[in-house]
């Protein structure tokens, strides 16, 4: 079997994948149904995209409908960063601003109306079959590369930003899992890119070779293939998985701070009924709920914890839950406990979040400091 019938066929079946996928994305029944919607677009325009391997066997399409074929990859990016969005905020939707990311895919066929939409049928025909070495399509690679450049930066940036939002208002580690799923999302994609984009450069020099070419190829829709089954993985292991925060949440740093004296004042407050009180011992604590049960609005909360304390609410709150561990495992009267039913009662819900947390404060792991008391 040659490359190409390998790459052929390896499509065939990634296309399939991901339209099956897209269809289950579609039609199934949940409270994230952009999410779902903007992921299946990402799915569907890959799958066209890829279709370039084997549909040739099929069909054979106009020119103009070949070269809007061609261009509809420019949207890949944008469905994929507002599917992003959607994931980090629970009450996001689309507007009418979100219409600016159709300006490079306008871009690429305004380029392309003088020399191929507004001429014959004959000289379409003749663009398509030099297509790669014409003007226009130097140009179009030129600025592909330049978006898509922009749009791994920005989703980087909101990922980042997505991460400081969690340690900042919550404790749980289950509200990290969007994190961490957006997270391998990314990395999946900028691998995927990365073959691409070396392939590209194989394919453009002047003299390539397409043997070397086809087997890039092959392992670009291996990885792809790879990626369709881990996505299905994904959806059959944590089928409730997408809870995002509110699209007004904030970074504390991005909040206005108020009087000295007043925020000191504030951080007593909370001090002391921290201690008093041990709302940490609730292990789905955030930000929003400690503010109620303290009567401070939970923007300037967030503000006095980050900021004046300078600890994100993840590590303050992990701190006071360390301190109550740390005091039972002194207690001599405790000692038949063990550790899990420790992490259990001072607001851990995992052995490894409470491990990671306690040799963060201590330097130590919970069974060696019981063993030095």
């Amino acid at each position: 079997m040659d490359n190409t019938t390998i790459i052929g066929i390896t499509s065939f079946i990634i296309v399939i994948l991901f339209l099956l996928f897209s269809a289950f994305l579609l039609s199934v029944k949940t409270t994230k149904k952009l999410s779902n919607q903007l992921l299946a677009g990402f799915l569907i325009i890959t799958a066209i995209d890829i279709s370039v391997f084997f549909y040739h066997n099929f069909i054979e399409l106009p020119p103009a409908l070949e070269m809007l074929r061609i261009q509809i990859s420019a949207f890949k990016d944008p469905f994929l960063f507002l599917y992003i969005l959607s994931v980090i905020y629970s009450d996001f939707k689309l507007k009418w601003k979100h219409l600016v990311h159709v300006i490079p895919w306008a871009i690429n066929i305004i380029i392309l109306l003088p020399n191929f939409f507004l001429v014959s049928k004959e000289a379409q025909i003749e663009f398509l079959s030099n297509f790669n070495l014409t003007t226009e399509s130097y140009y179009i690679s030129v600025i592909g590369k330049i978006i898509e450049v922009v749009y791994i930066i920005a989703e980087i940036y909101y990922l980042l930003r997505y991460r400081k939002l969690l340690l900042e208002n919550y404790t749980s580690k289950d509200a990290f899992y969007n994190y961490r799923w957006v997270k391998q999302l990314i990395i999946f994609i900028l691998i995927g890119q990365t073959l691409t984009f070396i392939k590209a450069i194989i394919r453009d020099s002047g003299d390539f070779d397409v043997a070397l070419v086809n087997a890039f190829r092959i392992i670009l829709l291996l990885f792809g293939l790879f990626f369709s089954f881990w996505l299905v993985f994904k959806a059959l292991l944590s089928p409730k998985l997408f809870r995002g925060i509110a699209v007004d949440l904030r970074l504390s740093k991005e909040m206005a701070k108020g009087d000295n004296n007043e925020e000191k004042n504030r951080i007593e407050r909370i001090m002391t009924y921290m201690l008093e009180y041990e709302p940490f011992l609730d292990p789905s604590l955030t930000v929003k709920s400690l503010s109620e049960k303290i009567n401070i609005p939970h923007r300037e909360l967030s503000v006095l914890i980050n900021q004046e304390l300078g600890q994100h609410f993840f590590d303050f709150v992990n701190g006071y839950r360390i301190e109550k561990a740390k005091s039972i495992l002194k207690d001599n009267a405790k000692t038949k406990l063990t550790i899990l039913e420790i992490l259990y009662e001072v607001g851990f819900n995992s052995k490894s979040s409470f491990n990671t947390a306690f040799k963060k404060h201590t330097g130590q792991t919970p069974t060696a400091f019981r063993k030095s008391q």
